[in-house]
């Protein structure tokens, strides 16, 4: 291990340490992701300083002799029930200072810190055929979960097209949106769709399950908005009350021009009705409308979803680069 790889965990972020962190993923993502918008220094400062939902995280900065940032790694612990077991990794070394030790020496205090927590699955993502895929390959992760991601040009799309698509009628169905948090009066309905995502394919991941009620979805969109992030939401209501499906989108503080796709889901009862793409249809109808700033919408599909891709396929998305979860079993005794 090169002596002047000096490690450092840290107990609060200042904003030097967070300008530190944004220096090494800017480098990172650069070289690894050309063409993937990097985070900017507020949106980077956010992510490490704010409350995260149903989990708490630890931080490593990476510093050679002369104290310029060399790597940073982030751990996510995930605390719900369900999800105890699980920690998720995010690790970037600048490209200029690889293959001297420094990712080792953090998965080292990344793998001790799991032990310590008893999880024992440890997740990281790479993007295919990536310096980080075969960092993984060499460690002895195992692909779980092959991902294919996605880019809509919304304002190359035909408008007429899409409008004949969100303003078809769908008999029994009605469309609500909102910004920000649920309306109390959907909130429970609202919980309850939330759940369908447990089904969505994980490969082998070990991802456990998650259950929604009021106070998670609640506290998920104050996760989103203490970081200065938009959430917008459009959902499909039954007749019944029941909501039958709802898409999410997320809007990056600074207004970039590129949003990032959450969460599409429809409820199993109300599947085969075309609703995942009515809502996806009305969602880019309404970024048109109000925030016309947004040229892109970025989403990730799992390469075995093969319905949830053709909704997106149908509707103008187009596949643009592929991303791999590995999977750690980690010992913890």
């Amino acid at each position: 291990m090169p002596e002047y790889v000096h490690l450092t965990p840290l107990q609060s972020i200042s904003v030097t340490d967070a300008a530190a962190w944004h220096q090494v993923v800017a480098a990172s993502m650069a070289h690894d992701l050309p063409g993937v918008p990097t985070p900017g220094p507020e949106q980077i400062h956010a992510e490490l300083t704010k409350p995260t939902l149903d989990s708490h995280r630890l931080t490593w900065l990476a510093t050679g002799a002369d104290g310029v940032p060399v790597g940073v790694a982030g751990l996510r612990l995930f605390t719900s029930p369900g999800r105890d077991h699980l920690a998720e990794l995010e690790l970037h070394v600048d490209p200029a200072h690889r293959r001297l030790g420094t990712g080792s020496l953090l998965l080292s205090a990344v793998v001790a810190a799991c032990r310590a927590e008893e999880r024992r699955s440890l997740i990281v993502e790479a993007a295919a055929d990536s310096p980080g895929e075969a960092f993984c390959e060499g460690r002895n992760f195992q692909q779980a979960l092959a991902l294919d991601h996605l880019i809509l040009h919304v304002h190359q799309l035909d408008e007429a097209a899409v409008l004949q698509v969100a303003e078809a009628e769908h008999p029994g169905y009605r469309l609500t949106g909102w910004t920000g948090t649920v309306p109390d009066d959907l909130v429970a309905a609202f919980a309850a769709a939330k759940n369908a995502m447990n089904d969505m394919p994980v490969g082998d991941l070990d991802f456990g399950t998650v259950d929604w009620d009021a106070d998670r979805v609640r506290a998920m969109a104050r996760v989103v908005a203490d970081r200065g992030n938009t959430l917008l939401t459009l959902a499909a209501v039954h007749d019944d009350g029941a909501m039958a499906g709802y898409t999410e989108i997320l809007l990056p503080q600074g207004a970039p021009p590129r949003a990032q796709q959450y969460d599409t889901a429809v409820v199993p009862a109300h599947r085969g009705h075309g609703l995942g793409l009515w809502l996806k249809a009305a969602m880019v109808r309404r970024l048109r409308a109000e925030h016309p700033g947004v040229d892109e919408i970025e989403t990730d599909n799992a390469e075995d979803n093969v319905h949830m891709l053709a909704v997106n396929h149908a509707l103008g998305f187009r596949s643009y680069r592929r991303t791999r979860e590995f999977q750690l079993d980690v010992p913890t005794t």
